[in-house]
């Protein structure tokens, strides 16, 4: 098991982005995450990783959606599939796979966030381990990935 993201905290401390620990029972999925931890599943983040000719994408959705993959594919005009948890756990070597933070610029992987995201006044996010997530305010959050694509690609 490891501890939390040291490139996620590293990002957020370069940024100077005010975060709080939220400690929480041992969960393995996202929503599961969201219930231990007494925090909407809609302000959750849920980074889904996909690939193609092209390399990888993380897809930032709210944890209680999937991806709507065939949107996804027109707005990029490309052909993304999801990766499997072993290419994950190469990926992703400071997280437990599974607990990987949403930012994917710190993993030099392009990213797209999900509109839904962009309302939240709070956000939260898987911190590297299955025992920790981070809250930021929405600001923070918008900060981060101001400079990423956004589109609607997601599905409840």
């Amino acid at each position: 098991m490891h501890n939390m993201s040291p490139r996620l905290i590293d990002k957020l401390h370069k940024h100077q982005l005010a975060y709080e620990t939220i400690h929480h029972p041992y969960s393995i999925t996202s929503l599961n995450t969201a219930h231990t931890s007494h925090i909407p599943a809609q302000k959750l983040v849920k980074p889904v990783i996909l690939h193609d000719r092209q390399g990888y994408l993380m897809a930032l959705v709210p944890s209680n959606t999937y991806v709507y993959l065939d949107e996804l594919n027109t707005v990029l005009n490309r052909q993304m599939t999801l990766v499997s948890e072993a290419e994950v756990s190469v990926l992703f070597s400071d997280c437990d796979c599974g607990a990987i933070p949403p930012i994917g610029d710190v993993y030099d992987m392009k990213t797209i966030v999900d509109n839904s995201l962009i309302e939240c006044t709070d956000v939260y996010m898987e911190a590297g381990n299955h025992t920790d997530v981070l809250h930021l305010s929405g600001d923070a959050f918008h900060s981060l990935t101001k400079n990423m694509q956004h589109a609607d690609i997601t599905v409840h």
